[in-house]
């Protein structure tokens, strides 16, 4: 019975997020130039192209929230959560630098976050399937969906500043300053020396308001902010350095403002000379 329940809430997490994820592609179109998509359908149709996942996402969202036919409207989920899947799996390959465009405007390249984020919305909308009624008729099952949400948020690097760089600051605050220094990670120097060196730094250098400002690890990459100033408007310059990559070239950087998390500049081309 309460599984039942829990399969019944589903549609209403799903719906949610896809309606949201629908949003920012409408919003932030461009946002689809920084994505693997110019590669996989060109530039000229990368634009449109995510407008019309945007567009799908809004029709499924709408229809798991209102409709009566669960089942339909979750198997769309399910060939949707596999396309996504199957694309971010490609864009990793293919296009390593790529960003995911999945949800905001991070800078952010795909990573095994983003996957699992797709594999989850994959096991929700399988679960969807076998619901026999709708998510208002749930009950306590619904409580479950905030679990569900909680990890969503977790594996979506695009949230990490509203939750993660806080929790991490508040953990030096709190915490002995020197403790635990000795670790087998790449020290910050030698991430900076390879940023000085580096065409990517090269490109934003006169934009730059400050020495670095924040830094963290996700998977395969270390990236360091520093305050600048772009058009007048307060921003910060996020620049991406792999761990398992030495060369310069391999360095990339956005420029995203500070208040909206717009990616105001990100050079595509970087001059090696």
């Amino acid at each position: 019975m309460f599984a039942q329940q829990v399969a019944a809430a589903q549609p209403l997490l799903i719906g949610l997020l896809l309606l949201w994820s629908s949003y920012g592609k409408f919003t932030g179109a461009e946002q689809a130039r920084r994505t693997a998509l110019p590669r996989l359908v060109g530039e000229s149709r990368a634009v449109p192209a995510y407008r019309l996942v945007g567009v799908a996402e809004a029709v499924i969202g709408t229809a798991l929230l209102v409709s009566p036919a669960w089942t339909v409207e979750a198997i769309a989920a399910v060939a949707l959560a596999v396309g996504f899947t199957g694309y971010l799996v490609y864009a990793k390959i293919v296009v390593p630098e790529a960003s995911c465009g999945c949800i905001g405007t991070s800078a952010k390249p795909v990573g095994r976050r983003a996957i699992g984020r797709a594999l989850l919305l994959l096991a929700t909308a399988l679960a969807a399937t076998t619901a026999s009624a709708g998510w208002w008729s749930a009950g306590p099952a619904t409580a479950v969906l905030v679990l569900e949400a909680a990890v969503f948020v977790m594996v979506s690097a695009e949230l990490d500043r509203y939750w993660l760089l806080p929790l991490r600051r508040l953990r030096v605050r709190v915490s002995h300053p020197l403790a635990g220094t000795a670790t087998d990670g790449v020290p910050l120097a030698a991430t900076q020396r390879r940023l000085l060196l580096s065409p990517a730094y090269r490109a934003v250098d006169g934009l730059l308001r400050s020495d670095i400002r924040d830094y963290w690890d996700d998977e395969d990459w270390r990236f360091v902010s520093y305050t600048a100033r772009y058009d007048g408007r307060s921003a910060t310059a996020v620049f991406a350095v792999p761990h398992h990559d030495s060369t310069p070239e391999s360095v990339r950087v956005a420029v995203v403002d500070e208040t909206s998390g717009q990616t105001l500049y990100r050079p595509t081309v970087l001059a090696t000379a």
